[in-house]
């Protein structure tokens, strides 16, 4: 009987050697070999090659194909179709889930899903609205939400929703992160319009220093860690104290919380505001302004700069604040910076009135008239006027530094005196200055929200429905970014070890490892920190690829780095494929 044809194989065997050295070695044989049936019909094999001399991934091509599985080559059956950003979006989406957006937005739907990403696009990358229509298809995030395709209309549509959605948005943030008994910060902004038919805009005091421009303002409501939790716009010329008494109705009838401490500028909670809200059951923190605090130091007052020989800190009364206790911070710091600070603008001031001087003496500008009109235009450049006497004839111009007056600022240096009408047993002296001291958290994320990580200015909407709900989503996206920070404190270089809070003085300054780690651009690991911003940027190679192998479509992602890892582990969330 002839042989019968069988299937063909690799067999490998491994035989162990000791050379007469001792030495142990392994031998390796790998044979091709064919199974069949012998003449007698019984089950044989038979070597066909000796393929032990061929590399290893020969050998395992080989077995590979014997098995039945068919082998291309990678080049021509390998493709990466799409390559899109992913890292970025995916984490700021993940907080965003983390801390509850989609209920927090309102039901699911498709304006919801807009809404969403419109206030993740806000962190990611703040540019206008149809700037981010289009990117949208350029990022993962576009495709994950199904907002790809959305239309300006639509778009447009959403932000209505979510204005609409505003009072139970900032309700429930209220019943998160405010409390009776508790603080509360509000402050004050603008920022400078495009275009001319917004109903709000109006020329008014510019924090922008933005001239020639239509502004309007908007009122920030945050909880004591400068957590946002509601935001009101009003026209550009609104007074600041106007913002405020709108600040108290929200908490008092929106909120319904009849005990609580609002924190606020000089110029916010105004002697005149005090008087009109003592009647509501809220507190009150606020500072003197510096014509009221010369008053305290002048002809022998209460404020005396031996009280702070000992400590930075003096609690005093006075007839004029009845019901009220006045506490007095020292921070040597600050005196030190603002004595530089008006020597410098003292200096330049006298730079410009120098030229005057040139020009009067040259013969070129005569006429008291014309001296005055032209001393006027730089005397207060920099605010410098009140300090300097001046001496304008018909032909002569002279002027001299008014250092009485120059002195009293400066024994003033450095001194804050805060004013509350807390009781003692509520918040010790510390406590109150703290408070008070939290608000520069605040002034340090309206620069986030304005500039830095949102770019709320300028404003290109004109309805006022549409100006407020941008303002929300500049809000929203902040409230993301006030946990992202603070999350990614070890990747950047916000201080991830501050000083201690009980300490107003020393709560003021960044600690010496956040110090270290700016000049060194790395931490105590020398891992690389970065901006926020550069975070972001870095997270964004990160990419998800689709890819083509064999006729199939799978998308796979880039191998994170160290640091990607280390953003997703801060957040305690997975880096996940896709975002929904």
């Amino acid at each position: 009987m002839a042989k019968t044809s069988g299937a063909m194989h690799v067999e490998s065997s491994r035989r162990p050697h000791v050379r007469k050295d001792g030495t142990e070695v392994v031998y390796e044989r790998h044979l091709l070999r064919r199974s069949f049936r012998n003449a007698e019909g019984k089950p044989d094999k038979e070597t066909l090659a000796n393929l032990s001399p061929l590399p290893g991934e020969a050998i395992a091509a080989i077995r590979a194909v014997l098995a039945g599985r068919t082998l291309v080559d990678v080049a021509d059956a390998f493709e990466i179709t799409r390559s899109l950003p992913h890292g970025h979006v995916a984490a700021v989406h993940a907080m965003a889930g983390k801390l509850g957006f989609p209920a927090l937005l309102g039901p699911a739907g498709r304006a919801r899903d807009l809404a969403l990403a419109l206030i993740v696009s806000r962190v990611v990358r703040a540019k206008p609205k149809l700037s981010t229509l289009s990117w949208w298809g350029d990022v993962t995030l576009g495709a994950d939400l199904g907002v790809a395709d959305a239309s300006p209309a639509e778009v447009y549509a959403a932000m209505d929703w979510l204005r609409g959605r505003q009072d139970a948005i900032e309700a429930e943030l209220a019943r998160r992160h405010l409390a009776e008994g508790g603080m509360a910060m509000f402050d004050l902004s603008s920022s400078w319009m495009e275009g001319s038919h917004c109903e709000l805009a109006a020329r008014g005091y510019s924090r922008d220093g933005k001239k020639g421009k239509t502004q309007i303002e908007y009122g920030l409501l945050t909880d004591a860690q400068a957590r946002p939790v509601a935001i009101r716009v009003f026209a550009g010329n609104t007074a600041d104290p106007t913002a405020f008494v709108e600040a108290v109705e929200v908490v008092r009838t929106k909120f319904g919380l009849t005990r609580l401490t609002m924190v606020g500028d000089r110029g916010m909670i105004t002697s005149a505001r005090i008087e009109a809200i003592k009647d509501t059951g809220l507190s009150w923190i606020t500072c003197l302004r510096a014509p009221d605090i010369a008053a305290l130091a002048a002809d022998d007052g209460p404020l005396q700069m031996s009280l702070f020989d000992t400590h930075d800190l003096a609690e005093i009364v006075h007839p004029d604040y009845p019901g009220e206790r006045l506490v007095a911070c020292r921070n040597p710091a600050l005196a030190e910076l603002r004595a530089h600070k008006r020597a410098d603008l003292l200096a330049a001031t006298e730079t410009l009135l120098d030229k005057i001087v040139a020009r009067v003496q040259a013969g070129t500008l005569t006429g008291q008239d014309n001296i005055g009109l032209a001393v006027g235009k730089v005397i207060d450049k920099y605010k410098m006027a009140k300090h300097f006497t001046l001496h304008i004839g018909q032909t002569s111009f002279t002027y001299q530094r008014n250092q009485t007056r120059i002195d009293a600022e400066a024994a003033l240096d450095g001194i804050y005196v805060i004013r509350t009408n807390l009781p003692t047993d509520d918040l010790d002296p510390t406590g109150v200055v703290v408070a008070y001291k939290n608000l520069a958290s605040l002034e340090r994320d309206w620069r986030n929200i304005k500039t830095d990580d949102l770019d709320l200015r300028p404003i290109h909407h004109y309805l006022t429905g549409r100006v407020e709900a941008h303002l929300l989503i500049c809000m929203l996206a902040q409230y993301l970014t006030w946990h992202l920070r603070r999350a990614w404190a070890p990747l950047t270089f916000t201080d991830d070890q501050p000083p201690p809070r009980d300490n107003p003085v020393a709560a003021a300054k960044r600690s010496q490892a956040a110090i270290a780690k700016a000049h060194a651009k790395t931490d105590p690991d020398n891992n690389p920190v970065r901006s926020f911003r550069g975070l972001l940027d870095h997270l964004a190679t990160l990419t998800r690829n689709t890819t083509v192998f064999a006729g199939r479509h799978i998308d796979i992602l880039a191998t994170p780095t160290p640091t990607q890892r280390r953003a997703f582990e801060l957040i305690a969330a997975p880096i996940p494929l896709t975002l929904t």
